[in-house]
């Protein structure tokens, strides 16, 4: 099975499939959430499908938008793995927030993150 080599900012030196780091994770007895893109319009970075695996340490793998909201998410992740209740996150050029995290390129995302049992 795939070992992640995250270093402290939570890039992995080899690519590593967001799934396998998750399924390798829980088996290690970590608490891991997943983040899906499940709807853009306009210019999105990453298509809908697209994941990012968060363990509760804060490491992860994989993205949702190329950088620009990874932060916001990784914090939300935080948050459904401490309540266990997934959430669905918005991110737009019309929500102060998107300006915040970075996601100024004139589009949406909505970015559905849920605990992995």
């Amino acid at each position: 099975m795939a070992e992640s080599h995250a270093d402290s900012n939570g890039t992995d030196d080899a690519a590593i499939d967001p799934l396998s780091a998750a399924l390798a994770w829980r088996s290690e007895g970590a608490a891991v959430a997943l983040a899906w893109v499940v709807e853009t319009w306009g210019s999105a970075p990453r298509p809908p499908g697209s994941v990012l695996a968060i363990r509760e340490d804060g490491r992860f793998e994989g993205s949702v938008s190329g950088g620009c909201i990874e932060g916001a998410v990784i914090a939300a992740a935080g948050q459904v793995l401490e309540s266990r209740q997934p959430r669905l996150l918005e991110f737009g050029v019309s929500n102060a927030q998107a300006w915040e995290v970075g996601l100024s390129c004139g589009g949406r995302i909505k970015v559905y993150v849920e605990p992995v049992e």
